[in-house]
C-alpha cells in the first residue's frame, strides 16, 4: 500500500499530479505540496513539514499518576515572593514542581499523590507565613482577608496620629519661624516629645513593618530583591538616623518619616489588594457551576459524599433543579438537561438510559441515576483547572520584565547611595543628604512594572471568560494578534453542521424521497439523517441491504434501490438531462446532491444543504481586515465550494480534504507563516493540535479541550475575532502600563535625586503610580457597544489584493 508524500497516511488509491512529485491521499496533501514547489520565498520542504509534526514543546517532564493542585495565595507582597513560595514549596515531600504567580495570587503545584494532597500543601505554604485555600472555596475566607486588610490600614492611620501631632505641635512650626513654648525647648523636649516618639515608632516599625520587612528578607533570600527591599531599606535609614540622632542629642529626629511612609505603603497595598481581587477573583460563572456534593445510592438509600469521594461506576442520584456533579451516563430515568454553559446548546437536550451526560449541567425535569465514568470528574472541573492554570503562568513578556525587575532593585539602592554620598559632597549635611536617599528608594516603583504584564493578561482572560470564550494557554493572547493565516475547517464551523434537506428532483417527488429514506433509513451518515428526517413514516418492506464506498442499496418492496454520489453511477445507469441539470446546479449552490436509481435509470435527485453560519461572510472580512490570509478546509467536493471560494477574502480553499490530512495541511501552511487554527474540536481535532493556535468554536468536548488553546463555550462565531480583538486591546494595554511605569520612574527618580521630593511625597507618588496599573489594568478592554456592531456597519478598510 502506497503513503502520502505529505503526512504518510497508508493510501490504496492515491492521488497524482504530473506537475509535482509524489503520491497523495487527498486533494488537500497535494495543493500543500503544489505550494511546497512553487514557494521560493519562504524555503518550504516536504522534510521541514514532517519535523514539524513531530515538534513538541519542551515540558517538564512529570511521573505518571502526579496530580496537579491549584492554591490561592495570601500574603505575596510582589514578585519575588513567588519565588520564595515555589523554592520551599518544591522542597516539601512530594512535589515535582511549584509554580506561583504574584500578579493573580495563585499557586500550581505538580505533586505525588501517594504521599501528599492539597490539603497538605496548603498547610505547608501557611506555614510560611502566607494564607492558602482552594481558588474556589467559599468567600467567607476571602471577605475575613479583606476585612482584615482594611483593619489594617485603618489601624496604621490611627497609630500614625501620636507621632504626627507632635510633630505637628512642635516640629514643624520651627521650619515656618514658629517657636512653640520656650518651657519645651528648655531641655525637655527629648523627655517629652522625642522619647515617647522613639519608642512608639520603634512597636510601629516592629508591627505595622513586619510584612514589609519579611517580604525584603525573602526577595534577597531567593536573590530576587524587590519593592520591599528598597521601602525596608529607607524606613530603617530614616528610623536608624532619627535613634542615633536622638542619642547623640540632636533636635532633628525623622521618625515621621518612617512611620509615614509605611503607613502610606500599607494602605496603598491594601487598596491595591482589594482592586486586584475585585478585577480577578478566581469565582466564575464555571467555578460557581461546580457541585460540591453529590447524592450516591447505597441500596434503596442514598447518602451524601463530598465530590471528591466520587468513585467511577458509582451510581449518584441527581434530582430535578440540581446540577449532575461529575461526567458519566444515565442509568435510570430520562429528563432534559440543559447543557448551556458546558456546550453552548440553548435548548435542554432529552436524554435516557446509556446517554452520556457532562457534570455541571442542569437537570430541568425528572430525576435520572448516573452512573460515574472512568475519571470520576467533570468537563467543568477540567476547564476551571485550565483556567487556573492559565493564571497561575507567566507569559513571555513577563518572563521579560521579571529579568529587568532583578536588576532594577540593585540599580535604584546604588543610585540612592551615589545620591547621600553626593548631596553630602556637594557640603551638605546628612540628614539632608539621608532625606534625599530615602526619596530615591522609597519613590522607585519596581512594583508597577512587575504588575503591568500579568494584570492585563489576567483581566483580558476574565474579560474571555465574561463572553463565554476560555482561554486555555497563557500565552494565546500574546500569540494570537501575530497570526499570518487563519484557518477555517468548514464544516461545523463556517456551516452549522446540521444537513437538512434543500430540494427533490424527480417525476414523482414524493416516491423519490420515500425510496431514498427507505434505503438510507439505517444509515448514521448526516446526509442520510437529513433525507430520513424529511420524509413521511414508511411502512414500506425494506432488506437485503448492501453498502460500497460511495453507494448504499437495498430491496424495497423487492425494487432494488440505489442511492449514492451521482458520479458513483457508472454507464450502465441512465441520467436523464433533468437530473444532470439538477446536479449541476446542486454544485453551483452548495448543496450536497444524492441520486437515487432503479431499475436501471437515475429516477430522481435530493439536494442536502449544510446551512452557512449567519455572519460568517462579516467575520471573514474581520479577520482579513489585518492583512491575514484566510484558507478553508473541507472535505467536500471541489464543486461544492463555491460559496466560500467566491467570497472576496478567502484566499485559498482546500477541498476533499479527508479529516486525517487536515493536520498536515496546517503543519504546511505553518511554514509559510503564524498559523490558527479554527474548527468545532472533533473530526478537525489534530488540526487545532498542529496549528501555531488552535480555536475551538460551540464545543464543550473534552477532545476540543486537549486540543484546542481557546474555546468558545457558545454557537457564536463572531467570538473569534472578538478574540483577536481582545488580543490587540490587551496588547495595547500593556504597553500602557509599561509605558507609564517606565516613564514614572525615568521622571520620578531624577526629581527624587534633585531633592524636590520629600520622602513622604515620595510614598504616596509610589502608591499612587501602582494604583494606576491596577485601576488601566482592570478597565474592560473592548466595550458591549463595539461587540454589538455588525461588520457591515464598521468603517471599511480597503480590500487587499488577492494572493491566489
Amino acid at each position: 500500500m502506497a503513503a502520502c508524500t505529505l503526512c504518510e497516511l497508508p493510501v490504496e488509491e492515491p492521488i497524482t499530479d504530473p506537475d509535482v512529485d509524489g503520491d497523495f491521499c487527498c486533494r488537500g496533501c497535494l495543493e500543500v505540496a503544489r505550494l511546497v514547489d512553487e514557494d521560493e520565498e519562504t524555503e518550504l520542504s516536504i522534510t521541514a513539514i514532517r519535523e514539524r509534526a513531530t515538534d513538541e514543546d519542551p515540558e517538564l517532564s512529570v511521573p505518571d499518576g502526579a496530580e496537579t493542585a491549584y492554591l490561592s495565595v495570601d500574603g505575596m507582597h510582589c514578585q519575588t515572593c513567588e519565588g520564595f513560595i515555589e523554592l520551599l514549596a518544591e522542597e516539601e515531600s512530594g512535589v515535582h514542581e511549584a509554580r506561583a504567580s504574584y500578579a493573580t495570587e495563585m499557586l500550581r503545584i505538580v505533586y505525588d499523590p501517594d504521599e501528599t494532597d492539597r490539603d497538605a500543601l496548603a498547610e505547608a505554604v501557611s506555614r510560611l507565613g502566607y494564607r492558602a485555600s482552594g481558588p474556589d472555596e467559599e468567600d467567607d475566607s476571602l471577605r475575613s482577608r479583606v476585612e482584615f486588610g482594611k483593619y489594617r490600614a485603618i489601624l496604621a492611620a490611627v497609630v500614625m496620629m501620636p507621632v504626627l501631632v507632635p510633630y505637628i505641635l512642635f516640629i514643624y512650626p520651627v521650619y515656618l519661624g514658629i517657636y512653640p513654648e520656650s518651657f519645651l525647648y528648655g531641655g525637655t523636649i527629648e523627655t517629652m516629645v522625642f522619647g515617647p516618639l522613639a519608642v512608639w515608632s520603634t512597636l510601629i516599625l516592629i508591627g505595622l513593618g513586619y510584612p514589609i520587612f519579611r517580604g525584603a528578607y525573602v526577595s534577597l533570600r531567593v536573590g530576587r530583591p524587590n519593592m520591599d527591599v528598597l521601602i525596608a531599606i529607607a524606613v530603617l535609614a530614616a528610623y536608624g538616623y532619627s535613634l542615633v540622632t536622638l542619642l547623640a542629642g540632636g533636635r532633628d529626629p525623622y521618625f515621621d518619616v518612617a512611620v509615614m511612609v509605611l503607613v502610606v505603603v500599607t494602605i496603598g497595598n491594601h487598596i491595591e489588594s482589594r482592586v486586584k481581587r475585585a478585577a480577578l477573583g478566581n469565582r466564575t460563572e464555571l467555578t460557581d457551576s461546580r457541585a460540591s456534593e453529590a447524592r450516591r445510592m447505597v441500596g434503596d438509600t442514598t447518602e451524601t459524599i463530598d465530590i471528591d469521594a466520587c468513585e467511577p461506576g458509582d451510581h449518584l442520584l441527581v434530582k430535578p433543579g440540581e446540577r449532575i456533579p461529575v461526567d458519566g451516563t444515565i442509568v435510570e430515568g430520562t429528563a432534559a438537561i440543559d447543557e448551556a454553559l458546558v456546550t453552548g446548546e440553548s435548548v435542554p437536550q432529552r436524554k435516557s438510559d446509556g446517554d452520556d451526560v457532562l457534570g455541571g449541567s442542569v437537570l430541568t425535569d425528572s430525576a435520572i441515576v448516573v452512573e460515574v465514568g472512568p475519571d470520576a470528574t467533570s468537563t467543568i472541573d477540567r476547564l476551571v483547572e485550565l483556567l487556573w492554570s492559565v493564571k497561575s503562568s507567566d507569559s513571555g513578556v513577563q518572563r521579560l520584565v521579571n529579568r529587568f525587575a532583578v536588576v532594577f532593585v540593585p540599580l535604584v539602592v546604588s543610585i540612592a547611595a551615589l545620591t547621600a554620598v553626593g548631596w553630602l559632597a556637594l557640603g551638605n549635611d546628612v540628614s539632608t543628604a539621608m532625606l534625599a536617599g530615602v526619596s530615591v528608594l522609597v519613590i522607585s516603583c519596581p512594583c508597577s512594572l512587575g504588575i503591568a504584564t500579568p494584570l492585563a493578561l489576567a483581566a483580558a482572560t476574565r474579560d474571555a471568560a465574561d463572553d463565554r470564550v476560555l482561554v486555555l494557554n497563557e500565552t494565546v493572547l500574546e500569540r494570537v494578534d501575530d497570526s499570518d493565516i487563519v484557518v477555517f475547517d468548514k464544516t461545523g464551523t463556517l456551516t452549522t453542521g446540521e444537513m437538512e434537506l434543500a430540494d427533490v428532483v424527480g417525476e414523482n417527488e414524493d416516491e423519490v424521497l420515500a425510496m431514498a429514506a427507505a434505503v438510507e433509513r439505517r444509515s448514521s451518515h448526516p446526509i442520510a439523517a437529513a433525507i430520513d428526517a424529511a420524509a413521511p413514516p414508511t411502512t414500506r418492506s425494506v432488506s437485503a441491504f448492501e453498502r460500497d464506498d460511495r453507494t448504499v442499496s437495498a430491496l424495497v418492496d423487492d425494487t432494488r434501490v440505489v442511492v449514492g454520489h451521482p458520479d458513483s453511477f457508472g454507464d450502465e445507469w441512465t441520467m436523464p438531462e433533468e437530473i444532470e441539470e439538477a446536479v449541476t446546479e446542486a454544485y453551483e449552490s452548495g448543496t450536497h446532491p444524492t441520486a437515487i436509481a432503479w431499475d436501471g435509470e437515475i429516477r430522481g435527485l435530493v439536494t442536502v444543504r449544510d446551512t452557512p453560519r449567519e455572519g460568517w461572510a462579516d467575520v471573514v472580512s474581520d479577520l482579513a481586515a489585518a492583512d491575514r490570509e484566510i484558507v478553508v478546509l473541507t472535505g467536500d467536493d471541489e464543486r461544492m465550494t463555491g460559496t466560500f471560494a467566491s467570497h472576496p477574502d478567502v484566499d485559498q480553499v482546500f477541498s476533499g480534504v479527508r479529516p486525517e490530512s487536515k493536520g498536515a495541511i496546517v503543519r504546511g501552511l505553518r511554514e509559510r507563516g503564524t498559523t490558527t487554527m479554527v474548527g468545532d474540536g472533533t473530526n478537525d481535532a489534530p488540526a487545532l493540535a498542529s496549528a501555531d493556535l488552535g480555536i475551538a468554536v460551540a464545543s464543550g468536548t473534552e477532545i476540543a479541550i486537549e486540543a484546542a488553546d481557546a474555546v468558545v463555550m457558545d454557537d457564536r462565531l463572531e467570538a473569534v475575532p472578538e478574540l483577536f480583538s481582545l488580543a490587540m486591546a490587551t496588547r495595547g494595554r500593556i504597553k500602557q502600563n509599561l509605558l507609564w511605569a517606565g516613564a514614572y520612574n525615568a521622571v520620578a527618580i531624577p526629581l527624587a535625586i534633585a531633592g524636590v521630593i520629600t520622602p513622604l511625597l515620595a510614598a504616596l507618588m509610589m502608591a499612587v503610580s501602582s494604583l494606576i496599573v491596577v485601576y488601566n489594568s482592570k478597565r474592560r478592554l473592548l466595550d458591549d457597544a463595539e461587540r454589538s456592531i455588525p461588520s457591515s456597519e464598521r468603517p471599511q478598510v480597503q480590500p487587499r489584493p488577492q494572493s491566489n
